[in-house]
């Protein structure tokens, strides 16, 4: 069964659950709007996250054939697969008197609003750069990202635009636009999202003012969501690996002659395209704030987000790789 976020909010009957559920929605607009197909039943003895579907690898073909001569077959092939969900979150621990006193600094929850933006981060990272692995580039043994899932497909495109600087980009917009179009015009149907990084969003943002296609509206939250021909743009941000703060969709460092390039991905958001995948019932994410009356000092509280992405198409989703962002150094 596909759901929602906003469609599990509606199972809570805890009014904390459900502003956790809202957290999540607010901080990430990809978690807003991804489908999740809850289907995964763990059940016991051990028993894993794991998800099997069947991914249309190429698409059946039609033709003509003359009077007393048979068709060329051509056969839309599929690949049985196999992927899984992982636990990602966290807690925190607070010291009663810190949240006593905290004034108006709401402590509590401000520690449970921290966790929840790094849980969602932690996930658009794994939706990008996931590696179901035990080696190899991304985050391993999580589950397959965007990243590796569109390597050698034929929707990974690689840019011949330079937009590294200013003047690049007052004469090269257009090429711009016209190349992400042709990139789009590679996938099944218009996509769901467009995903980058704020330096690609800010040359999109510029690329389509220019061109006439550039729009932007307030959603239910109050967060400005981006377009380019109507198709929203998400700057996918950050994430702390616990020392550094890193860009999601990188940006290489350019050299002497090396541009800095970037990528942008494009989905389509449904259970026959790319989707989420959780276990069963409505419990995507959950959450245990402390019992400020219970005995103990220190108050412990967690988050948990237990979600996985799959491409059932692979003309659902794509990449332009290595557009030229910034120039190359001197």
């Amino acid at each position: 069964m596909a759901i929602t976020l906003a469609e599990a909010k509606v199972g809570m009957a805890d009014k904390v659950d459900q502003n956790v559920v809202d957290t999540f929605r607010r901080s990430s607009l990809l978690l807003d709007r991804l489908v999740f197909d809850n289907a995964i039943s763990p059940g016991t003895g051990g028993s894993t996250l794991a998800y099997g579907y069947v991914q249309l690898k190429t698409p059946s073909t039609a033709n003509v054939r003359t009077i007393g001569s048979e068709y060329t077959p051509g056969e839309a092939k599929r690949e049985e697969k196999t992927t899984k969900a992982v636990v990602m979150g966290g807690n925190f621990k607070i010291d009663r008197v810190l949240i006593g006193t905290s004034g108006a600094v709401d402590e509590l929850g401000f520690q449970a609003e921290q966790k929840i933006k790094a849980t969602s981060n932690y996930f658009t990272n794994l939706v990008i750069n996931g590696n179901s692995a035990g080696s190899g580039e991304g985050v391993l043994n999580t589950f397959d990202g965007l990243d590796k899932l569109l390597t050698d497909a034929e929707t990974e495109i690689t840019s011949a635009v330079d937009v590294s600087t200013s003047a690049l980009m007052d004469t090269n917009y257009n090429a711009l636009l016209d190349e992400v179009d042709a990139f789009l015009s590679t996938l099944d149907g218009k996509p769901s999202m467009l995903l980058m990084n704020d330096k690609m969003l800010a040359k999109m943002r510029a690329a389509a003012r220019r061109a006439g296609y550039y729009s932007s509206s307030r959603d239910e939250f109050g967060r400005v969501v981006e377009a380019y021909n109507d198709i929203p743009m998400m700057n996918v941000g950050k994430y702390y690996d616990g020392s550094t703060t890193k860009d999601i969709i990188p940006t290489t460092t350019p050299g002497a002659s090396i541009y800095g390039e970037t990528d942008i991905y494009a989905i389509t958001i449904g259970l026959d395209a790319f989707h989420g995948i959780s276990p069963t019932g409505s419990k995507v994410i959950t959450s245990n704030m402390p019992d400020l009356n219970a005995p103990g000092a220190v108050k412990e509280g967690d988050v948990e987000l237990v979600a996985g992405v799959v491409l059932k198409n692979t003309n659902k989703a794509g990449v332009l790789r290595g557009i030229k962002i910034l120039p190359k150094t001197a």
